[in-house]
């Protein structure tokens, strides 16, 4: 019997094939709260709770975002054709914080197609981008769709960020209420200057 074991790259243009633009994204989230649920299959009366704060905080990100003018220069200036495919879900505070950046960055290039694609529609992709074993998000793949090769991949937090969850797991063991509140803290003065930053260095 033949296998079907997809590739990575089949695995991604699936993924694009049944993805979303940012404004779909947003307004599948929305959509949804309506009916008082939240992506993915799993449904609960947290995961909603998530999804309407998230909902909330991207509103504001997308008003209040700004980009400094030498990383705004460097991506409207970049030469690249390429797909960013994200992996998010509506409840994650993680992806919540990040995609309105990532949005605006790929504005700025007519070579960069945002799409994302739901976590839990694509698990055999997700396998194949996991963050010490797990299956963190949200996991932005940079992909050239002409010679079909991941170039780079992301996520799920920026550098900083990421530092500072590992610093505190080695400390205590695991992250907390605590440390979680600091964390969103810490998006809120950062202003997505890291996460411009880190994109910049997969141009």
């Amino acid at each position: 019997m033949e296998s079907t074991t997809m590739t990575v790259s089949q695995l991604i243009e699936q993924g694009i094939a049944n993805s979303y633009t940012y404004d779909e994204y947003r307004n599948l989230v929305s959509e949804l709260l309506i009916e008082g649920k939240s992506t993915g299959d799993e449904q609960s009366e947290s995961l909603t709770e998530y999804s309407n704060l998230n909902d909330r905080r991207m509103k504001r990100l997308d008003k209040t975002l700004k980009i400094e003018e030498s990383i705004k220069e460097s991506f409207v200036n970049a030469n690249t054709k390429v797909v960013w495919i994200v992996l998010a879900e509506g409840w994650c505070g993680d992806a919540a914080q990040s995609l309105p950046m990532i949005n605006k960055l790929a504005e700025l290039n007519t070579g960069i197609d945002l799409r994302i694609a739901l976590r839990s529609d694509h698990s055999e992709l997700m396998d194949n981008f996991l963050t010490n074993g797990g299956k963190a998000i949200p996991k932005l793949i940079v992909y050239n769709i002409e010679n079909k090769e991941v170039i780079h991949s992301w996520g799920p937090r920026p550098s900083i960020a990421t530092q500072m969850v590992n610093e505190y797991k080695s400390k205590h063991g695991g992250l907390d209420a605590e440390f979680k509140q600091d964390l969103q803290v810490w998006y809120n003065k950062d202003k997505g200057k890291n996460i411009a930053a880190d994109l910049l260095s997969l141009l």
